[in-house]
């Protein structure tokens, strides 16, 4: 029997509709898990633990990786991840300035307090004349390692400098030292060639570095830089969120964070 136009219409409208999530599976699910990214080392190491306790909400975290602070925050822009986690809010807010990009935090991580190095001396007040140090080159962590050589004698920095300080603000450097600026991630295979360096912890500890043990200065826990948990601003209201900052916000977490680190790492919720 032929089918006639008419009749293949009315079959075709006969077929039942084609359930949501085949068209678009929900964030979060086994088909579409939540993309997180992260910078190798502590951050993903916490965001692992996470992803289990998420699990038991039924919310699948998928962790991507970066060796770099700049690429997360592109590929969140451009909603390649659903959320990073691995910045404090002034670099945050720098990024949203500088690039323009529709981001926004939703809720605190941890903090991880950055640390002065040394494989040469045992306190700052032992660099030499001309000592070479190194700190982070990106406006937010190269003004906060500034700031913290300053609070530990280094030099002095303008009165008033905050994390937005760059070598400019240096007014007194009776020592001479040399300030060398180089990318975060890369600090620590040059800390063999330099007198010092401010290390970011999340670097450090892949490092081999424990903060507690091995850095000559440190920032204290009321460290103002808690790292935090960024999200397009379109997905700001989005359930998941809530779902996340749940898994990630508790006392198991808190316990993880105490007993792997020893107290390097800071949780600041």
């Amino acid at each position: 029997m032929s089918l006639n136009r008419r009749t293949l219409l009315g079959a075709a409208l006969a077929l039942p509709a084609l359930p949501a999530f085949a068209q678009s599976a929900e964030i979060g699910s086994a088909a579409r898990p939540l993309k997180i990214g992260a910078t190798a080392g502590p951050h993903s190491q916490v965001l692992e633990f996470v992803e289990k306790i998420a699990a038991r909400d039924g919310l699948v975290l998928k962790i991507v990786p970066f060796t770099d602070y700049i690429t997360p925050n592109a590929a969140l822009a451009a909603k390649d991840l659903d959320a990073n986690c691995y910045q404090h809010q002034p670099f945050l807010d720098q990024a949203v300035k500088d690039r323009n990009l529709p981001l926004v935090a939703v809720g605190k991580t941890m903090i991880f307090p950055m640390g002065v190095y040394s494989r040469r001396l045992k306190t700052l007040a032992d660099l030499p004349n001309g000592a070479r140090v190194a700190v982070p080159n990106d406006p937010t962590n190269g003004g906060r390692a500034l700031a913290l050589l300053a609070a530990n004698g280094a030099f002095k920095l303008t009165p008033g400098a905050d994390f937005r300080a760059t070598v400019a603000d240096i007014v007194e450097n009776p020592k001479r030292l040399r300030i060398i600026e180089l990318e975060a991630a890369q600090i620590p295979r040059t800390l063999d060639e330099l007198d010092a360096a401010a290390i970011n912890t999340n670097f450090a500890i892949p490092a081999g570095l424990n903060p507690v043990r091995d850095a000559i200065a440190i920032e204290g826990g009321d460290s103002p830089y808690a790292n935090l948990i960024a999200v397009h601003r379109d997905n700001r209201e989005a359930p998941w969120v809530k779902r996340l900052l749940a898994a990630y916000q508790n006392d198991e977490v808190k316990k993880f964070v105490a007993d792997t680190f020893q107290g390097s790492v800071i949780p600041a919720f």
